[in-house]
Parts: structure tokens; sequence; C-alpha cells
């Protein structure tokens, strides 16, 4: 494995890719410490720091989390780049909705089309998720998810020093270009860099706050520090063990499938008679990947904040807050709404009735079951029973990191990659990235990362699209402008 890492700087193309996506992920890391304007980011700092080790504090975590850190700065990058999966996930739920979308997707020209209404989608989600955002900074006493924010506002002064309509049109503009540069900077990196740019950019953020969440970890064996009582040494050694464990079960069931063989009858063309094929169907075990938990984790989101927000004035309304935001019914719901979602996102998505007729088209059948209808009910089957087993795994993995942190008094932003979404994204986007380098890595006679087999992306396809790589001259300046600026914070600290 270590001479593949080696191997890849022998090849200019991977190696003018590999450079080029590590510069673009620096501009996002800088982009996601610069504050909007108009903001004492100060308050909000102070406010996630005081909450940093309160395990009740998980959900508003969990958006920092995600934000890589943006939200407790009121970066330009606050929005991330969630507006433009959800405009992403409502444009492919809908081609299986909209007859006239799904015609539109299998027509020549129509991915680029659809391509143009995702954009277009994001910049409208970002312009109101950017006005509420903006409304929320002036008034973050009112928001649920931030209470006992009066108290650091009383000490450091208020958040949005000059409220108004100018501050909300700033903020918008600033929010939304933030969030139009993050796509433009991921799909730059999917066409000229290496791996998926989204996925990246998210895992980058993600990345980012594990150092923050080991300094939080190391604190609950630290007394002297945290003031409290010191955990056992034992439980960090069954800790790091169970993380370890679920790492292993995680790049399992990601890569677990079930390929059902198909073979092709012989075809005449022309003078030519070509001889049958055997290939093989692969079904994932977990195939909805993430999207049950985005769901679930959005829905319950959603009636709490309102509730909130609407009725913050009575004192049942704090109540059903924390009934949907933490404790016993939460979880019961969260895990109910995962299991749910996989089956939901399944049933969009995969087209057993499609597949049988493209494969009776082009003259495949599967051993034993007749082309046709009886084909798809068997995909059908075959899927539901994988689809059980994947929605178990997802949501056990889902509720690792709330019951860790309620249950062990664990720091939420620690036990977050011991599960959930977090660390189904960081192996995903590892495991990925590596089957693209291995791709070139196997082109030039070079031996991949394993031995004993290759890698398999998330992705049912396993066709990568490459394309011209960045010139050498165009990289080495932009390598020079990612020092200069690693350089002038490095200065900056010191200062």
């Amino acid at each position: 494995m270590f001479s593949a890492f080696i191997n890849t700087f022998k090849i200019p193309e991977l190696r003018q890719r590999i450079l080029f996506t590590l510069a673009v992920l620096v501009f996002v890391r800088l982009g996601s410490s610069i504050p909007c304007p108009g903001i004492n980011s100060a308050v909000l700092q102070e406010y996630f720091s005081s909450v940093a080790q309160d395990p009740a504090g998980g959900l508003l975590n969990m958006v920092n989390l995600f934000s890589g850190g943006a939200l407790s700065s009121c970066a330009i990058f606050s929005l991330t780049i969630m507006p433009y999966i959800s405009a992403s996930i409502i444009m492919q739920l809908a081609q299986g909705v909209v007859p006239s979308l799904g015609r539109l997707a299998r027509e020549e020209g129509g991915r680029q089309k659809i391509t143009q209404y995702t954009r277009l989608g994001t910049l409208i989600l970002c312009l109101v998720q950017g006005y509420l955002l903006a409304a929320s900074f002036e008034s973050p006493q009112n928001i649920p998810m931030l209470p006992g924010i009066e108290e650091v506002m009383q000490r450091m002064g208020p958040l949005v020093p000059n409220p108004g309509w100018m501050f909300r049109i700033v903020t918008v503009i600033t929010l939304t270009a933030g969030t139009m540069l993050l796509m433009w900077m991921g799909e730059q990196i999917t066409h000229r860099g290496i791996g998926n740019g989204i996925s990246l950019i998210i895992a980058v953020g993600i990345l980012a706050q594990l150092p923050a969440a080991l300094v939080q970890g190391w604190q609950m064996f630290n007394p002297a520090e945290t003031g409290q009582e010191a955990k056992s040494p034992l439980l960090l050694v069954l800790l790091i063990a169970f993380l370890f464990f679920v790492i292993a079960a995680t790049v399992m069931i990601i890569q677990a499938l079930r390929k059902v063989p198909v073979s092709y009858a012989k075809q005449v063309r022309g003078n030519r008679m070509y001889q049958g094929q055997s290939s093989y169907l692969p079904l994932k075990v977990n195939y909805a990947g993430v999207m049950p938990i985005i769901f679930a984790s959005a829905i319950l989101m959603f009636p709490s904040t309102m509730v909130g927000l609407i009725f913050r004035e009575y004192d049942w309304a704090g109540k059903v807050v924390s009934i949907l935001s933490e404790g016993a019914v939460y979880y019961t719901l969260y895990g109910v709404m995962i299991f749910f979602f996989s089956y939901f996102w399944v049933a969009m998505v995969f087209n057993p009735t499609q597949i049988a007729d493209d494969m009776k088209k082009s003259g495949g059948f599967i051993p034993g079951v007749r082309p046709g209808e009886p084909t798809a009910k068997f995909l059908d089957f075959s899927m539901t029973r994988l689809t059980f087993a994947g929605a178990l795994f997802l949501t056990a993995l889902a509720l690792l990191p709330m019951l860790i942190s309620h249950g062990l008094r664990v720091p939420f932003l620690t036990a977050s990659f011991f599960g959930g979404t977090s660390l189904l994204i960081i192996v995903g986007v590892m495991l990925d990235t590596m089957r693209q380098t291995e791709t070139f890595l196997l082109q030039r006679h070079y031996d991949g990362f394993l031995k004993k087999g290759r890698i398999r992306g998330r992705s049912n396809a396993d066709r990568y699209q490459s394309s011209d790589g960045v010139a050498g001259e165009r990289i080495g300046w932009l390598l020079v402008l990612v020092g200069i600026i690693i350089l002038g914070g490095i200065v900056a600290t010191f200062i």
C-alpha cells in the first residue's frame, strides 16, 4: 500500500490532479474562517466553546460539524454545500415522480439540463436560507437551538451591532456567493482533480473538526483541565477498540453487495456471430447511503424549530422542543424514520421493471429466471431483503453517537466520529477517492492499493471519466499562492 502512495506521484497527470485537489481544499478551509461583514463572530465562537462539552447540544454541534466549523465563525461558507445537495436530492426524486423529467434525464444532453435546473434550485435555496440565517443572526436569543446565548451577548455585546435591511441584504449576498463558489470549486475538483468534489468538501469540513474532537475526548481523562471526575483509562481502551470495530463494519457494509449473475445470448451482427457473455448485476446492501439519515434529521428538526419560533412564549413549547430534540421519544422516532426512508429511497431510485426491460432488450437474462416481469419480481424481492439488512445497520450506526454521548457522557463532537453520517461520509469518500486513484495506477501498470482485489466505489457504475489535467505551470503558481496563505496564517498566529 505504501508503494502505491509513492507511485501516485510518479504519474504526471495523477500528480497534477492530486496537487490541484489539495490546493482547492485549502481555499475551501480558508473561506470557512472568513466571517460575514457586520457580525461579531467572537460571540458565537464563545458560545460554541461553552456548549462543546454538553451532550444536550448534539443537534447544534452536528450542524456546526457539517459546516466544517464555519457556522461557529459566522463565515461566508456558513450555508456550506448543503443547498446544492438538497437541490440535487429534489431533482433526483422529481425524476421518479415527474415523467417529463425522467424522460429528459434519459435523452441525449438531458443530464446537462438537469444540472442547470439543479444549479438554479441551489440559487433559490441559498437566497431563502441566507435570509433566514441573517434574520436569526439579528435575534439569536429567539433560536431554540441556542439556549443561553443571552448570557454570552451580555458579556461580549450583540452578535449583530447594526441590524437592519442593509445587513440582511449584504449577508444574503455573501452567503449565497459563498455557496455558489463552493459548488463551482467542487465541480472543478471533479473534472480537474481526483475524487468527487462535493463529497470531498463535506468530508474535509468534517475532518477539520477532528482535532477539536480529540482535545475534548482527552479532557475527559484529564481532571486537571476539566475540573470533573476523571474517566477510567479502561474506558479509553474500550472506546478505541470500539472505534476500530465500527470503522471496519462501516467499510464492510459500504462495500457489501450481492452479485446477481446475468448471461447474454449469442448475437448475430452482420456476418459475424458474437459469443454469449456472463456478467453480474451488483445490488448494494446499503443502496440508500446517507440519504435516510439526512431525511430523518431534516424532518425531525423542522417541527421543533417551527414550534420554538412561533410559540416560544408558551411553556409547553419548550417541552415539545426538548422532546423532539433529545430523549427516548426522539431516538425512537429517529430510528423508525431512518428505517422507513431506507426503503423509501430504494423505491424511488431503484426501478426493477426498467432494469428487466433493458436486460431483455440487450439479450440478457438471469439464469433460472424468465425475462420480463419474473425478472423484475426477482430483483424487487432480492433488493427488499438486502435493504432490510442495510436499514438495520444504518439505524444502529446513526444512533451510536447519541447513545455514546448520553450514556457515557462523551462530548457529542467526539462521539460523532463513532458513527452516524460523518463516519459514513468519511469512509465513503476515502474509498471512492482511492478507487479513482487506483484506476490511474492500474492503467499505468502499477500495483493498486490492495494486491488481492480492487477497491469498489460507492456508486453502482465503476466507470471513471478522465479529463485533461491542469497544466503544470498553473499548478505551480497555485501552490505558491497556497504556500503564501499558509505562511501568512502561521506568522499571524505568533504576532
